[in-house]
């Protein structure tokens, strides 16, 4: 027997890796001889880099980069092989870095972010695997692009300041030479899992900037800003998720040609995880708590898509079953199991080693019932 596994993070309990170990302990169990492969699973935004440099062999590097309020922080991203850079936006620009009462997207910058390709890029990296989501900023990715050497300039020459109300002023972009030639051959790839244009009703600004700190007026001058520097540097604003992120996504895919993927797709591409459904009998996926939410998008129901697709099927464990999960067998998952098996308080439920047992024996009841039915054609 073969199953192949991609869980999501239990978050605040079990990591993706971990909790993919325990189901495979579970199916053995049962089956001894089991050749279970397990996958990392994210989302492609926060925890990108843990979810993937393990699995890829990658070296977690640590460099100190501008934050999104210009203060200096540590940032994490993964090299994989000396030329794959794992980077995830909120590292250096992320709204956890910035304090609640504090938050100001007409000031914040993804400077930081730009400096992270930067070092990745002197490191030899070469292909960038970006995951997008968590941003405190909404500038439309131009800190990243100040980082990289671009000169964003006013009417008057001079060069504009950073934030997303900046962009205002901004009259003219300009690629120089030397940075033309550190960007030649660089292959980037987005984990994007919104679809919304970079302006308008549905654009960065009015859609995420309220939470990022934006009052309604603010909205308004984000949005004509991000227009204005739509018209300056010449991008698709409508295209589809470049207003992913603050509008990072417009910027990724007009100065890089960046490909935007769902992060979901991002991850299982990266880890050859398709090639090992291909031979599986079974996969088993699943996340912390299933409910609607995760029928439209989330990482579990891109494992059961990638299944279909070869005619597997799909069962999904998860700590708690929220309103609506019914809508993952809409999704190509069959059945799901909640892993909790007695009356518990949350923080005992949530404890890394109950969890991974809870999981192991979730999974070798599930096995030792219906294991061979499921298996059957």
């Amino acid at each position: 027997m073969k199953v192949a596994i991609a869980i999501d993070s239990f978050k605040g309990s079990i990591g993706s890796v971990d909790a993919g170990n325990a189901a495979a302990d579970g199916v053995r169990r049962v089956f001894p001889s089991a050749e279970c492969f397990v996958s990392p699973l994210a989302d492609g935004g926060e925890g990108l880099v843990d979810a993937l440099a393990p699995a890829l062999g990658g070296d977690v590097l640590t460099v100190e980069v501008t934050g999104p309020t210009g203060e200096r922080v540590p940032a994490r991203y993964a090299l994989v092989n000396g030329e794959t850079a794992i980077v995830e936006m909120s590292q250096a620009a992320g709204i956890v870095l910035v304090p609640k009462d504090s938050r100001n997207p007409f000031a914040t910058t993804t400077f930081g972010v730009g400096e992270l390709v930067v070092h990745a890029a002197k490191a030899g990296a070469r292909k960038f695997l970006v995951g997008l989501g968590g941003s405190a900023t909404n500038d439309a990715g131009a800190g990243m692009l100040q980082a990289l050497g671009f000169r964003i300039l006013d009417a008057e020459g001079r060069e504009i300041g950073r934030g997303g109300k900046e962009l205002l002023r901004a009259a003219k972009v300009e690629c120089p030479e030397e940075t033309r030639k550190m960007l030649s051959g660089l292959e980037f790839t987005v984990a994007c899992d919104v679809t919304n244009p970079l302006c308008g009703p549905s654009g960065a600004s009015a859609v995420f900037g309220p939470q990022k700190g934006a009052t309604p007026e603010m909205v308004k001058t984000l949005d004509a800003a991000l227009a204005n520097f739509a018209a300056v540097s010449g991008g698709d604003r409508e295209a589809p998720g470049a207003g992913a992120a603050g509008g990072m996504g417009y910027a990724l895919k007009t100065f890089f040609g960046a490909r935007l993927v769902p992060g979901v797709d991002l991850v299982l591409e990266a880890t050859g995880f398709a090639e090992r459904v291909k031979e599986a009998d079974l996969v088993i996926t699943g996340e912390g708590r299933l409910d609607f939410q995760t029928s439209m998008g989330k990482a579990p129901a891109g494992v059961a898509k990638l299944a279909l697709r070869y005619g597997k099927k799909t069962i999904a464990i998860c700590g708690a079953e929220g309103e609506g999960a019914k809508a993952v067998h809409d999704a190509g998952i069959i059945a799901y199991f909640p892993v909790l098996r007695k009356v518990t308080t949350l923080e005992e439920a949530m404890a890394p080693e109950a969890a991974a047992e809870n999981i192991r024996s979730t999974v070798e009841e599930v096995f030792r019932i219906v294991g061979d039915r499921v298996l059957s054609p």
